[in-house]
């Protein structure tokens, strides 16, 4: 479904763009993806809505096929949030150990307990950490957006299929200046 509103009380929810993750291969990709965070945080915080930045520092247990597992503590300034997002005191950290951002974080409860109904996502990679937790988020009861210009993923098949297959059951999808646009509008 194509962006059509947002909701006065929005938050937005940027899914790792730390040290860690920006750094590994396919930087191309990521490079336009900072800047549309990064605008998009700024919007926000302009509006004085909820800006929530995700940092992953872990991965959930239990066995998987996929590569080495990240053990109990990752390299130093690996987690570190990247200095575009230009984190403030305001804004609402979290650090997850598995995919989805609401798992164990307290997350929904924060978002509730600021008034919020509609979230906007953006980060990476898109169909894992930003994926899963758009799902979280429609089963927490929030609206859902996805700046899908703000968000990349190393496997574009991934990436693709996100887009254009589970983000439309999830909410509505639109670029970056569609989501600033409707901030003017919403927030005027």
């Amino acid at each position: 479904m194509a962006l059509t509103t947002l909701d006065p009380k929005s938050a937005l929810i940027v899914i790792d763009l730390q040290n860690g993750i920006v750094t590994l291969p396919a930087a191309d990709l990521v490079e336009p993806v900072i800047k549309h965070a990064a605008a998009l945080v700024e919007a926000f915080r302009a509006h004085k809505l909820p800006v929530v930045l995700v940092n992953v520092a872990g991965v959930a247990p239990g066995r998987s096929e996929r590569g080495p597992r990240m053990g109990d503590a990752p390299p130093a300034g690996w987690t570190d949030l990247i200095p575009e997002l230009n984190q403030q005191p305001e804004d609402h950290t979290v650090t997850k150990k598995t995919w989805g951002a609401f798992t164990n974080t307290g997350l929904a409860d924060y978002l509730k307990e600021k008034g919020v109904t509609q979230v906007v996502l953006a980060g990476v990679a898109t169909s894992i950490g930003v994926e899963s937790t758009a799902r979280q988020a429609q089963e927490f009861g929030f609206n859902v957006t996805l700046a899908v210009d703000a968000m990349a993923d190393l496997n574009a098949d991934a990436h693709l299929n996100s887009v254009t297959r589970i983000f439309p059951r999830l909410g509505e999808t639109g670029t970056t200046q569609d989501v600033l646009a409707l901030l003017k509008t919403t927030h005027a």
